[in-house]
């Protein structure tokens, strides 16, 4: 039975967070939360007589993606005409890139499951406008919100360099982390700004011909990626194993019978009739402005993670945790300058803080713990003036009301006991109540020397010093020998 590989490409949509549309003054909205058709203009609704105007800041923010996906930028842009007639196109038109795309040539690394690294290839990184957006009703009956349409539209094409559900995953979610980076696009694929769409095909193992491709459209969320191109690899191949033939179209996923569904003949680029937009000039864009935005962005995921292993000596994988978000690095970066080790600031951070961030549902950049109030607990901590049992439970109550650790600490007296005399009193008293967990101690029981301190921790509430009641008690049992 021949066997086949699988050959996928991967395109991604990404709305850009601009204030206004890509080619006219009306405001970008919300489109799931904003009332439906209330920011539009002439132009987005294709009114007859308005004229496109190119808008300087999506060009700037295509173009730091771009730049961020290692591409070629061409000074030459030609803007084209996309035509086709769909209700949530009002003009029949899209006005997109097509000849002359913004950047070309371009790649990204991903990490893999094996642990190894694949490079993917970037075809191009073009600019359109978005189209209006659909909401079918059960009548039969379909209405159209065009406070979508027009909005500043980035397309990313890959070579087709993906092998698996599993490495388009990995891929996608290396290119939403980038747009976020950039502050780009917000990376919510439930409201639609950026969707997903595979190009999936099989050929026999060994084989240099492509196989008749088929497209999965609009995917919100990584994982019906993963599991959308899974099983459309699993079904060209039954197809093909049949004696059948694959047919070029475009699929739909269902998500509850998890399986994909066509939905219509697959379009080639000649069915749209692109032709250069007669209503807007070449857009050329010089050296000097292409190293400005080159020179505007900020440092990316993958040189944060190799610093950070060299200048903090962290592990990989904590150094992956905290560079997975933009804001999660700054406000660990300004944990270290605020003087906290980088190691207890990333352990405490990961172990602690990502737990109380996740349970309330909240972005690093909205909890009321600042770096420096971290880092002054974790202070108490060193100083053996509260242990480490004591401080989770002081940062979830600073989590909560946002005071500092040293005020919760004297506000409840919960600094740990350190005095000698007092322990050693206590751990004599203890020994002297359980005689006979004394002696079967001594007999070899040697488990029971937890219980030891167990009943010190309790008498004391929590607040003895472990290191030092692990101390005393090892001599005063010892002395019973």
């Amino acid at each position: 039975m021949t066997e086949y590989e699988p050959v996928i490409g991967l395109e991604m949509h990404a709305e850009l967070m601009t204030e206004s549309k890509m080619f006219s003054k009306a405001k970008v909205v919300d489109s799931v939360e904003a009332a439906p058709n209330t920011a539009v203009s002439p132009l987005c609704l294709g009114m007859p007589g308005t004229l496109p105007v190119i808008n300087e800041k999506a060009v700037e923010y295509a173009t730091r993606v771009a730049l961020a996906l290692n591409c070629e930028i061409n000074h030459h842009n030609i803007f084209a005409r996309k035509n086709y007639f769909y209700p949530d196109l009002p003009k029949g038109y899209q006005i997109s890139q097509y000849e002359q795309p913004l950047g070309v040539n371009g790649w990204l690394d991903i990490e893999l499951e094996s642990g190894e690294t694949k490079r993917i290839g970037i075809r191009r990184v073009h600019m359109e406008e978005d189209t209006g957006k659909l909401t079918h009703q059960d009548d039969g009956t379909s209405l159209v919100d065009y406070n979508r349409a027009g909005v500043p539209l980035l397309e990313i094409v890959t070579e087709p360099d993906i092998r698996s559900g599993e490495e388009a995953r990995a891929y996608a979610m290396k290119v939403r982390q980038i747009l976020r980076y950039l502050g780009v696009n917000s990376g919510d694929m439930e409201k639609g700004v950026l969707r997903v769409e595979p190009n999936i095909s099989i050929r026999p193992v060994g084989s240099t011909e492509f196989g008749t491709r088929t497209e999965l459209k609009n995917l919100n969320s990584f994982r019906v990626l993963a599991d959308g191109t899974a099983y459309e690899i699993a079904r060209q191949t039954a197809v093909l194993q049949s004696g059948g033939k694959v047919v070029q179209e475009t699929r739909g996923w269902h998500d509850t019978r998890r399986e994909t569904f066509s939905q219509r003949t697959k379009e080639e680029a000649e069915d749209y009739r692109y032709f250069p937009e007669p209503d807007l000039p070449p857009l050329h864009l010089d050296d000097a402005w292409i190293e400005a935005v080159r020179a505007s962005l900020p440092e990316l995921p993958d040189a944060k993670v190799a610093r950070y292993m060299a200048e903090y000596e962290l592990s990989e994988y904590d150094s992956r945790v905290l560079s997975e978000e933009r804001a999660v690095g700054e406000w660990f970066e300004t944990a270290v300058t605020a003087g906290g080790t980088p190691k207890s600031v990333a352990n405490w951070m990961i172990n602690e803080l990502f737990r109380l961030i996740n349970e309330a549902k909240l972005s690093i950049d909205a909890i009321q713990v600042t770096p420096a109030a971290l880092v002054e607990l974790i202070g108490l901590v060193d100083k053996q003036t509260i242990n480490n049992n004591t401080a989770k439970d002081v940062l979830a109550e600073m989590f909560t009301i946002g005071t500092a650790p040293t005020e919760i600490v004297e506000a409840r007296g919960l600094a740990q006991i350190s005095d000698n005399a007092a322990l050693q009193a206590i751990i004599d008293q203890i020994l002297d109540d359980n005689a006979e967990q004394v002696a079967r101690y001594l007999e070899g029981q040697e488990k029971l020397r937890g219980f030891f301190v167990g009943q010190v921790m309790r008498q004391t509430k929590g607040k003895a010093n472990p290191g030092l009641v692990n101390q005393l008690l090892d001599s005063a049992l010892d002395a019973k020998k």
